[in-house]
């Protein structure tokens, strides 16, 4: 786990490159705490020599002596930087074991395997990564990243050069760029609480969208993007029943589990009284008995889950006998880190799960460098109630009177998402309205104008057949956006604050692919209105949970949003400007009159951990956005 970071330029000389390289390793130190340590490299373009400058910041988790980057091939000069952990390094390492090795660990196997396989090579890795590619001998840089995103991968271009990062704020200073917000995705952002796709909320920054390369040609000065890998549902393919599909699951996440407990470090497991943290943190404590657990606590009743956590380890003490659980309770004081918060995260996501999760990466960080973490199998199995709703939308006209009516009474929701399917051919479309934050109307007043692009950017869809199930349409969905732009975004970017790696076996693509060949009723199972139905069923089957914790029904991880926000006088000065002072108007792009509306508006009346959209909602994405433009206004 690390920062990478890099320039290409015709117009900077070799001493140049090199102090800006160091200037960008300094804005990742964070990242990369252990070594900061560059390379410039000179290649032949038409119009005379070409600069290639890579670098990385160093978290130390596997190689610690001899892991450090950029590592250069002796043969031929092609040279990587990556930012992650290739998990399979060492089934692949016999593959290239005839190479030249300067290192033990996991990035130099990737290096040996594209010098032998070309592109091809990310077909085998089975990781977390965002990387590049210096060939000489091609005269290419390659930007490549992981099938899901889990780490971010940024690029900027002006007529100083071509430049890449790990986090956006080093790419202002290696092309002497200024942050501007990008005004075509505000409605984008208000509508969605974050920006899908390859365009950020800052002008001029690209995201390297996940699953995808990209190759700079040095000679002519230009970049293409390709997918090399998609999530595509594909049910009916495998048929199988329950027993089969469970062991077949079991054995995927034990495996997942056991290759990501590779590290030459203590790792340690966030675990939550969600089925999918316990389990992970359940697997991983059968093969490290010392497991170090860490949680998180609400004063709050309604949105405490330790009670949840202390029932999973008294019930299954055979496993957690030897674990040390550590937790801290989130309380509204809280409040006083968003700004830090916000600026760590660079981009502007409206995401109640950010202060949890800021102060349980802070918890772990004073232990260990990296944790296990449960994130992806409520977007690969279908684990939100959208699905249940999308589910039970779909097979409507096939349930009984009876059925349609108890459907009816649990998922009120549900006669909404019917309305909007009568005449609405394409799901997937259907299912992005279903998340919008605020409607059109309500964004013009706020804004002042209308949107000048398209919300949702068509590059960001899924690729699909086209008549899929709607519940895998929504897969597909959250798969290719929602994870990695608002989820795992978030993720990496506050464990990284604190320098520690976050593992997520159950975003093992193999998980995915598995996921993608099971028939809906082994998702969301409306019968026993169960989501994720499989996974409690292995959990169960395979005594991984206790069978209270296995169907535990999901609660999301957030904060008690409303509560605190309709709380005026207990909030922290900067939340009270923006709601009801002089900071919106001073940034002159929210009306402030219908921002002080909303403020008015909210309330903890009614509103819970599964209230979808509440007012409480809408305002913490306006307070989110100030705080993004006043963070931005300061970089230098």
């Amino acid at each position: 786990m690390c920062g990478i970071y890099g320039i290409i330029s015709r117009h900077l000389d070799e001493n140049a490159l090199h102090r800006r390289l160091v200037q960008m390793g300094g804005l990742q130190y964070h990242r990369g705490p252990d070594g900061q340590e560059e390379s410039v490299f000179a290649s032949e373009a038409p119009d005379g020599k070409v600069f290639v400058g890579m670098g990385l910041a160093r978290l130390a988790i596997l190689d610690l002596v001899t892991g450090m980057q950029p590592i250069r091939s002796r043969a031929d000069g092609t040279t990587i930087v990556c930012n992650g952990q290739i998990y399979n390094y060492i089934e692949l390492r016999p593959m290239v074991s005839d190479c030249d090795f300067v290192s033990r660990g996991d990035i130099e196997v990737a290096l040996h395997l594209y010098r032998k396989n070309g592109i091809g090579f990310l077909d085998r890795l089975n990781g977390m990564y965002g990387g590049a590619i210096y060939d000489p001998l091609q005269k290419k840089l390659i930007l490549f990243r992981d099938r899901f995103g889990i780490k971010p991968l940024y690029y900027a271009h002006n007529e100083e050069g071509f430049a890449f990062a790990s986090e956006i704020k080093p790419l202002f200073a290696a092309l002497n760029m200024k942050p501007a917000v990008n005004r075509d995705k505000l409605h984008t952002y208000f509508t969605y609480r974050y920006v899908p796709g390859s365009r950020t909320l800052f002008e001029k920054v690209m995201r390297v969208p996940p699953g995808s390369y990209l190759v700079y040609d040095l000679a002519s000065g230009t970049h293409e993007i390709h997918r090399y890998w998609n999530y595509r549902p594909d049910e009916g393919h495998w048929h199988t029943t329950l027993p089969d599909a469970a062991e077949r699951f079991h054995e995927l996440i034990s495996d997942a589990v056991k290759i990501r407990l590779r590290s030459d470090v203590e790792l340690g497991s966030f675990i939550s009284g969600g089925i999918d943290s316990s389990a992970v943190s359940s697997i991983a404590a059968a093969a490290e008995q010392s497991l170090r657990l860490y949680t998180i606590s609400f004063s709050e009743k309604k949105y405490d889950e330790l009670p949840y956590v202390k029932h999973l380890l008294t019930a299954m003490n055979h496993r957690f006998s030897r674990s040390r659980l550590t937790h801290a309770t989130c309380g509204r004081e809280m409040l006083n880190g968003l700004p830090e918060i916000v600026g760590a995260v660079e981009e502007p996501i409206s995401l109640g799960t950010m202060l949890p999760t800021n102060q349980l990466c802070e918890l772990a960080a004073r232990d260990v460098k990296a944790v296990l973490t449960g994130e992806g199998a409520d977007e690969l199995f279908a684990g939100y109630r959208k699905f249940m709703v999308e589910a039970a939308a779909a097979g409507f006209t096939d349930f009984t009177p009876t059925q349609r009516t108890r459907l009816l009474y649990e998922f009120p929701e549900l006669r909404r998402v019917l309305d909007a399917s009568v005449g609405q051919q394409d799901p997937g479309w259907r299912y992005i309205q279903s998340e919008a934050l605020f409607s059109q109307e309500e964004l013009n007043r706020m804004l002042g104008f209308g949107p000048d692009s398209p919300l949702f950017e068509e590059e960001a869809r899924p690729l699909l057949f086209g008549n899929e199930h709607p519940v895998n349409t929504a897969i597909a969905y959250e798969t290719r956006f929602r994870l990695p732009d608002y989820v795992v975004l978030r993720l990496d970017k506050l464990s990284m604050r604190h320098s520690l790696e976050t593992r997520t076996p159950l975003l093992d693509y193999r998980l995915a692919e598995f996921a993608a060949s099971l028939p809906i009723s082994m998702k969301t199972n409306l019968s026993m209105n169960r989501e994720k139905f499989i996974c409690s069923y292995s959990y169960l089957k395979y005594k991984i949970l206790d069978p209270v914790s296995a169907f535990r029904r999901k609660q999301p991880f957030t904060f008690p949003m409303a509560d605190w926000l309709s709380d005026k006088k207990g909030l922290p000065d900067f939340i009270q400007d923006i709601m009801f002072g002089n900071s919106v108007a001073d940034q002159n792009i929210l009306d402030p009159d219908a921002v002080a509306a909303l403020a008015k508006s909210v309330t903890g009346e009614g509103v819970g951990p599964h209230t979808l959209v509440s007012s409480a909602d809408r305002l913490f994405s306006v307070i989110v956005f100030t705080l993004w433009v006043e963070q931005m206004r300061k970089q230098p």
